[in-house]
């Protein structure tokens, strides 16, 4: 029996977050530049995300590239654009045919422009596909996602548009980048490194957290697949007790 056969149909997750890391460690063990790992991680994507597809997800969050990023060598971030920029543009066709539809958060607006095009063209050309979405972090930090949300709902305070007797999770959430889709059921980091590194962290509050020794590039759908199986096998309380879930479940 196959990974993907032992999974239960009845319990994927609706939602899985991705950090892809190791890329650059990677290409070092193999004596290239870091940009060649990233060059490499475009086949785990597209594995994955068609992986995912196939098995029911309705939604996969990658952390493409975070606001750190922008710390790193210039030459590095440049290459990194521009292999946003072609990325995009090469797998438009492939999105459409699984019916795969984009979407991106984060400060858009410190993208290069040529990046927020493509962007923008590849969320237009697949807007109608609905068997999934992928959404793209780019230039995103959860606390420069949550001081965003905080600021808007001081200014519609202001505005008399919400009071104090109005905030609640539900409204806050709302002012959150990804107040359109569930939050991830699992988180799934690659590379060894055991922190969530700013990522979706009001989302991933009670996610389960799934930690790979494997670097990004190496990831492929029987990686997904085992990460669901065994996020199948935990039981998720959201603070009851065993007893109370098991009594519930019947």
């Amino acid at each position: 029996m196959t990974l993907r056969e032992r999974l239960d149909p009845n319990r994927i997750p609706r939602h899985v977050a991705i950090i892809m890391d190791g890329n650059g460690r990677w290409a070092k063990k193999k004596g290239h530049t870091r940009i060649f790992g990233h060059r490499n991680a475009i086949k785990a994507v597209r594995d994955t995300v068609e992986g995912a597809a196939e098995i029911g997800v309705e939604y996969v969050t990658l952390y493409a590239f975070s606001t750190e990023n922008w710390n790193r060598p210039k030459v590095e971030v440049n290459a990194l654009m521009e292999l946003l920029v072609n990325s995009i543009n090469r797998e438009i066709k492939t999105l459409n045919q699984n019916d795969i539809r984009l979407l991106a958060i984060g400060n858009l607006d410190s993208l290069p422009s040529r990046c927020v095009e493509e962007l923008e063209t590849g969320i237009i050309k697949t807007a109608n596909n609905q068997r999934m979405t992928l959404v793209l972090a780019l230039s995103y930090s959860s606390r420069w996602e949550i001081i965003r949300a905080v600021k808007k709902m001081v200014n519609e305070a202001k505005d008399g548009k919400i009071t104090e007797d109005d905030i609640d999770q539900e409204l806050f959430r709302s002012y959150l980048e990804t107040s359109p889709f569930p939050d991830p059921e699992l988180m799934i980091r690659t590379s060894g490194e055991y922190r969530i590194s700013n990522f979706l962290l009001w989302q991933l509050a009670y996610a389960e957290l799934a930690f790979l020794e494997k670097f990004w590039p190496d990831f492929r759908k029987e990686d997904l697949f085992r990460c669901i199986l065994d996020y199948q096998g935990r039981e998720r309380r959201f603070g009851k007790t065993g007893e109370q879930i098991k009594s519930l479940a019947k």
